[in-house]
Parts: structure tokens; sequence; C-alpha cells
């Protein structure tokens, strides 16, 4: 009870006692705005879509291959991200909030430099990135040009905006993210049909709009964030001073969190950008299919990244504070409910597949295109949901590498997979069912690592 009452001296009272409360009601409390937040997006994702199909299968391709680069950028800023949320976490379960500004300030400057150099490389090279991909299409590639050139000039939004909510999120507040995504969601869906298809005043921009009304978006939930944070003097946000140095120290332990989730992420990217050029070998609705599919899937897995993401300050809170025991209970509770959740989105793909390909293709050859993905794909939901939140607990306990180890060398595994069983009879099938088979390898992979990490951490505390 004394040592609750002096961390809601330093850090405020408004946050959850990520080390001290009942554990379920914490991670619920916790991980519910995050889960909003993320079916927000997944909605939001879903009428973009919607609404780009309008344009054209070949509109969808080219805002696909446009949108891997901008997953791409998400990779490459998770060093800032992921870095700082862990150690800002980790610093408030110690109790050190000094500790845990730095570590903010310093996850920001990491955060702007990552932006500058990505901006700079994908302005400058856009065409000859797009190309890489081997589309074909002139339609499509030019529509990949055009998205590219904006969202990537602007890259420094999302990165702020996912720094901004790693660090409000390792505090215990979740809350406050969910607040900024929702204004600025809202207005994105607003502004899509708009400048997409040209309504009332706005003109007719295609997908030149839907990248504008992306962009707006992100800055609304940036400033939304920084004039909140000003707001709660406990908030290690408030006292952040931007132009003092963090430290060598801080910006080595950053990166050293970071940099393997980094390469994890990226990997992951390249990988799937590898096998998209495989992919449109069969042509611009296969791409399509396969963005499209993405999309749907992210009502999985958007939900299955709120857990990881509570699970990650919940872990790295119970770490610095040295309680193994409770970590391990969390990730019980955790695991129960995600892998449910995953179960029920396969019964939804595997039931209703041309239903779900129907709300975005209006092209009989993309239809049957999309419907063995949606029941291939919709056998690995469950373990990839499982995946997801593994990898954020095991990251708030410093373990990036090890996710970044058996990720990388599992997700690489789909390229001379696909390559095998797409040269049978199963064709396009083929690239599809490597795309389960290693989602449930990663899967169990994952909680069997967790078990054996969180069991080390226990015996270390109880010295058996």
């Amino acid at each position: 009870m004394e040592r609750m009452e002096k961390e809601k001296a330093v850090f405020g009272s408004r946050r959850l006692d990520l080390v001290g409360g009942p554990i379920l009601r914490t991670l619920i409390t916790l991980a519910m705005p995050i889960m909003v937040s993320s079916f927000l997006n997944t909605v939001y994702s879903i009428t973009d879509m919607a609404w780009i199909g309008l344009l054209g299968s070949r509109a969808v391709a080219g805002v696909g291959v446009g949108g891997m680069f901008m997953w791409l950028a998400q990779g490459f800023g998770a060093t800032a991200r992921m870095g700082g949320q862990v150690m800002v976490g980790q610093s408030i379960g110690r109790g050190d909030r000094d500790a845990a500004v730095r570590y903010a300030r310093g996850a920001v400057h990491l955060a702007i430099l990552l932006a500058a150099v990505y901006a700079f490389v994908l302005v400058c090279f856009t065409g000859r990135l797009v190309s890489l991909f081997g589309l074909h299409d002139a339609v499509a590639e030019a529509s990949a040009v055009r998205y590219m050139k904006i969202t990537a000039g602007c890259v420094i939004l999302p990165y702020l905006t996912g720094v901004l909510g790693g660090i409000y999120t390792a505090q215990g507040d979740s809350r406050t993210p969910l607040l900024a995504n929702f204004i600025g969601l809202a207005v994105n869906m607003f502004l899509d049909p708009m400048l997409i298809l040209g309504v009332g005043p706005f003109p007719q921009l295609g997908v030149v709009g839907a990248a504008c009304a992306t962009v707006t978006a992100q800055f609304l939930s940036v400033l939304i964030m920084a004039l909140r944070s000003r707001r709660d003097s406990a908030n290690v946000l408030s006292g952040l001073r931007l132009l003092r140095p963090a430290g060598k120290s801080f910006y080595r332990h950053i990166v050293h969190i970071g940099v393997p989730a980094s390469l994890q992420s990226m990997a992951y990217c390249l990988i799937s950008m590898t096998l998209t050029r495989r992919i449109a070998v069969f042509g611009a609705a296969a791409v399509a299919v396969q963005n499209v599919g993405g999309n749907v899937e992210s009502v999985s897995w958007n939900i299955a990244d709120g857990f990881s993401s509570s699970m990650n300050a919940f872990c790295a809170q119970n770490y610095g504070a040295g309680k193994p025991d409770r970590i391990r209970r969390g990730y019980r509770i955790a695991f129960l409910a995600i892998f449910c959740w995953g179960l029920f989105i396969t019964l939804l793909m595997e039931l209703f597949p041309a239903r779900i390909g129907g709300i975005f293709f209006h092209e009989a050859d993309a239809l049957l295109t999309a419907v063995p993905y949606f029941r291939i794909v919709g056998l690995s939901e469950a373990l990839m949901c499982v995946e997801i939140m593994t990898t954020g607990a095991l990251s708030g306990l410093g373990r990036t590498r090890l996710c970044s180890l058996i990720s990388i060398t599992l997700t690489a595994a789909r390229i001379p997979l696909a390559a095998a069983l797409s040269g049978t009879a199963l064709g396009l099938s083929g690239v599809w069912t490597a795309l389960a088979v290693t989602s449930i390898a990663k899967g169990v992979t994952f909680a069997l690592a967790f078990r054996h990490v969180s069991g080390r951490l226990l015996a270390e505390r109880t010295g058996r």
C-alpha cells in the first residue's frame, strides 16, 4: 500500500496499477481501449479499401503496394517505439521517474531521426521501389507512386503516433491514445469518400485523396496526444524538453531493445514483399486479394496487437518490480482470451468467404481468387493471435532478440515453401497454404518460448 501511494505521487493517480491491481481487471482495463483503437483502425482500413475498390482492382493493387512500404516504415521506426515503451515501462516498475522521462525523450529523438532517413529514401526512389514488384500494370504502378509520395513524405506523423502511444501505454494509460486515434479516424473516414470520389465541393483525387485523408488523421492524433500530455504534470511526456539530449546510455538501451523488434518487423514486411512478387505472376487481382485479405485479417491481428501492447506494459512493469509469478498469471489470462477471439474469426472466414470478398471486389475473377484465400489462411487465425500477443509479452521482458530470431526464421520459411507449393496443382492456393502453415508454427513456438523464459525468471526469483 505504501509503495502504491509513493508511485501515485511520482507518476500520478490516473494510471493503472499494473504491478499490484487484480490481474484480470487490470489487463482488461488496459487492453480494452487499445483493442477498441485497433478495431477502429481495422474498420478504417476495411472502409478505405472498400472506397478504393470502387476505382477497380488495379487501384487496390497499387495502394496495396504503396501500403507495404508504409508497413516497412513501421518496422524501421519500431526501434524508437518498442525500445521507448519497454524502457519507460521498466523504469516505472522500478519507481524511477527521471529515467522514464529520459527514455521517453530519447525515443522521440530517435523517431524523428529515423523518419527523416526513411522519408528521404522513399521520396527520392519511389518509382524504382514500386517497379521491384513487377506489377506490369501502368495504372497500378501509377497509383502506388502517387500514394507513396504523400504518405512517405509525412512518415514522421505515424512514427510520432506510435512512440507517443507506446509511452502512454507504458504508464498504464491506454485511454488517451484511444481518444487521439478515434478523432483521427473519424476525420479520416469522413474525408475518404469526399476526397477519393469527389463529393460536394471536394475534387475527385482517387488514391491521392486516400493518402491525404490518412495524413490528416495522423496529424490530428499526434496533436491530441501532445496537448494532453502538457495538461498532466504527472505524465512523463510533460517534462520532455526535446532540445536536451537524453544521454548516451539511454539511447543505447532503447536501441538495444528496439533494434531486434525493428529487424523482426522489417524482415516480415520484406518477406511479404518477396511473396507479392510471386503472387503478381498470377495477375493484379491476386495482388489485390493479398492486400484486401491482410485488411480483413486485421480484424484478428489488430485486436491481438492491442493485447500485445497491454501485455508489453504489464510484463515490463512487473519485470521491473521483480514479480515473475504475476507475469505468468497475466499471460495465461491473455492467452485464453486471444485464442478464443482467433477461433471466432476463423469461423467467420470459413463460413462466409464469398460474402466477405464481395464487400471489396466487384469483378468475378477477383472474387473467385479471394474465396480460397479466406478459407486457407483463416485456419491459422487463433495461433497467429497467440504469436502477436506473445511477442509483446516477451518484448516487455526485454527478450526482443529471441522474438526476432523466432519470427524471422519461421517467416522466411514462407518463401521456399510458397515457391514449392505454388509450383504444384495448388497454384496460387499454395502461397496461401504457406502463409497458414508458418503462422501456426510461429504461434506454437512463441507460446513454448514464453513458457521457458517465464519459468526461468520464476526459478531465479524463488531460488529453485
